[in-house]
């Protein structure tokens, strides 16, 4: 099974790049892990936040296959412990599906079209942190969960 996450934006500070990428080459021993940046919105400021989050949801939408599972990380989705996400991930592998992708929204969450379409959402913090930074956390968790699935030790229990 390959996992994408799908982000809008490129991450512009380097110091969160070298870390997503530090997790991003870990996962490289467990999963096939696929990040897909998609390009900030050109004149986005001429666009209301509506309109950004639908052009971007097209954009989002162009990178699914029918039979990929979607997953949204989403403020209001469903939380995890690390070992509740490491359950969560186990069931998915062991079903079957050959892509399972997770989805970063942009600066303003994800447009409703995407909301009605995908149901099952995850939240990573009731706390708001901003879209890159999701991104570290994100891979740091899908690591962890890995090696939870491994019993390596990463994971103090």
């Amino acid at each position: 099974m390959e996992i994408q996450l799908i982000c809008i934006g490129k991450t512009d500070d380097s110091n969160l790049q070298k870390l997503i990428l530090n997790y991003e080459n870990r996962l490289k021993y467990y999963i096939k892990f696929t990040p897909q940046v998609i390009l900030d919105i050109k004149d986005s400021k001429k666009l209301t936040q509506e309109q950004q989050k639908t052009k971007e949801a097209e954009l989002i939408e162009k990178q699914i296959r029918n039979s990929d599972v979607v997953v949204l990380l989403d403020e209001n989705g469903n939380e995890f412990s690390s070992l509740g996400f490491s359950e969560f991930l186990n069931k998915k592998m062991s079903s079957g599906i050959k892509r399972l992708i997770f989805i970063i929204g942009g600066p303003y969450g994800f447009a409703k079209s995407l909301h009605l379409k995908y149901k099952v959402k995850i939240s990573l913090s009731q706390m708001t942190f901003s879209h890159q930074m999701i991104r570290l956390f994100f891979v740091e968790q899908l690591y962890r969960a890995n090696t939870i699935l491994k019993n390596e030790p990463y994971h103090n229990r």
